[in-house]
């Protein structure tokens, strides 16, 4: 596996990846955590992979070539408090279905954590749907991540997770 700085070239494929996401949450019981709607049909939802891709922020996974998952890091979403100390803030971590369950998300966290840790940021944070069973939350937590504010946006539950990173003595 190969991880790689994404950009704007890469917000088809990434794209490609939400809708697939969608396809196999509603197949799964779990429309509640995206929707139903494709992601490439929402205008909003395009306009937002779009910034995503032009951020600087997205990294993205390969395997043989192919793009296997996306990371998109940057400042904190604006629907979380903030957090009041320096962070790298995990705005998307997606896989691709075919590479579920093969470590790409764990490799992409990794990643961020290592860039956190380079850039002197001692908080690195990341938000997720709460509901349903919570193994959205429990995946999190096995990613060495600490539960931390619930919040709802809407009728959504959501919840920050935290990870607290080693200082420049550590």
């Amino acid at each position: 596996m190969r991880i790689r700085n994404g950009g704007p070239d890469d917000a088809a494929a990434v794209l490609e990846m939400f809708d697939a996401a969608v396809r196999r949450l509603v197949a799964a019981g779990r429309a509640a955590q995206w929707g139903t709607e494709p992601f490439s049909a929402v205008p909003a939802r395009v306009a937002q992979v779009a910034g995503f891709a032009a951020s600087g922020g997205m990294r993205i996974a390969e395997v043989a070539g192919r793009p296997a998952g996306c990371l998109v890091v940057g400042d904190a979403m604006p629907y979380v408090p903030p957090a009041g100390e320096p962070e790298l803030y995990v705005r998307v971590l997606l896989t691709s279905g075919a590479y579920t369950g093969r470590g790409v998300g764990a490799a992409l966290l990794r990643r961020a954590r290592q860039e956190a840790v380079a850039g002197g940021k001692s908080l690195l944070r990341v938000d997720c749907w709460a509901g349903g069973d919570g193994r959205l939350v429990r995946y999190y937590q096995e990613q060495g991540f600490t539960p931390a504010q619930a919040f709802t946006v809407g009728d959504w539950p959501g919840r920050v997770l935290e990870m607290r990173l080693p200082g420049p003595a550590d």
